[in-house]
């Protein structure tokens, strides 16, 4: 071997030496793509972006997240089971779509379930929600990163002013297709009308659905008060977020990793969700200066009767009293 082979393969060895004295984490980078529904206007894209920003700053880029917005990566239903089958995804989804794979879960976006944001973040804390998503990551291979990003209360968004429960009779509500959303729809006295977010756009100018329950900020976000009229303010779910990856992929990350993945989504999460507070105020102002009607005076307490018989009919009355129970004490 001539003494330059010699000096390569001393200096090949050394590197390698070198690179394993930082520890494996190092030696191999890992990647995330998320995706969203949102628009890139809405407030949980930046918050997303801050989540990826901070997750590869803290993993010194070991671990960089790509956030898609509008679904650019496919329905969300799709990425749900992409994620199921191991692949490197993730997806901003909610307790209604996790409902399909753990029922209990799906409490969570039920009519009324929670009131504020203090009791949103209190979930975490909840020992019936942690069996959950332990049941999701084990039996259905969904990790559940953090639940921290609350998107405010949803209202009926219609061309027609509604104040109690009679007054959504037989109009078809866009809903996402999953049961808790269904029956919670359907109990607070519309016929819900399962259909894409993009979708709602054109099924409204179609006339395909009569009317959209969301929050503010996505009403302007999509302009979707150039063909809905009135806001009415029945606050029947307040919209918790689940950020969602493979249970495969998440423990193949090295556990430092893993804790900053959740401990940097639980902080965004939560720092987005008071955004929203602000922003859906704006919002609102920024409708009815456009020319939205804002019915206020809704009969909440008719509602929140109405809204008992979704926890009814999926069997779900003693797992949303049980819940309740554990972030109230």
């Amino acid at each position: 071997m001539t003494s330059l082979s010699k000096s390569l393969t001393f200096a090949c060895a050394g590197a390698v030496l070198a690179l394993s004295a930082h520890g494996t984490a190092t030696a191999q980078e890992y990647s995330l793509r998320f995706n969203h529904v949102l628009g890139p206007g809405e407030p949980f894209h930046e918050g997303f972006q801050k989540w990826a920003e901070r997750v590869e700053e803290r993993t010194d880029g070991g671990l960089q997240m790509d956030v898609y917005h509008s679904s650019q990566l496919g329905v969300e239903e799709d990425i749900i089971e992409q994620i199921r089958q191991g692949a490197n995804i993730g997806q901003n989804t909610d307790a209604a779509r996790m409902g399909n794979y753990v029922p209990g879960i799906a409490v969570v976006n039920g009519p009324y379930f929670v009131g504020s944001l203090e009791e949103a973040f209190a979930l975490a804390d909840s020992p019936t929600m942690q069996e959950w998503m332990d049941e999701l990551a084990n039996d259905h291979g969904i990790q559940v990163v953090c639940f921290d990003w609350v998107q405010g209360f949803r209202h009926f968004f219609t061309n027609e002013p509604v104040r109690t429960p009679e007054d959504l009779d037989g109009l078809r509500i866009r809903t996402p297709p999953a049961p808790i959303w269904q029956e919670s729809i359907r109990a607070l006295g519309a016929t819900p009308t399962a259909m894409n977010f993009g979708d709602i756009y054109p099924g409204l100018q179609q006339r395909a659905v009569d009317g959209a329950e969301l929050v503010y900020p996505n009403i302007t976000a999509a302009n979707l008060n150039e063909v809905l009229s009135h806001a009415n303010e029945t606050a029947h779910i307040l919209l918790i977020n689940f950020q969602v990856v493979s249970a495969e992929w998440f423990n193949g990350l090295p556990e430092d990793y893993q804790t900053a993945l959740v401990e940097e989504c639980r902080a965004a999460g939560q720092e987005t969700s008071r955004v929203i507070e602000q922003a859906t105020q704006e919002a609102k102002a920024q409708l009815q200066e456009a020319g939205m009607t804002i019915v206020e005076d809704v009969d909440l307490e008719a509602f929140r009767a109405a809204g008992d018989a979704a926890y009814e009919a999926l069997d779900l009355l003693e797992a949303r009293d049980q819940v309740q129970a554990e972030i109230q004490d």
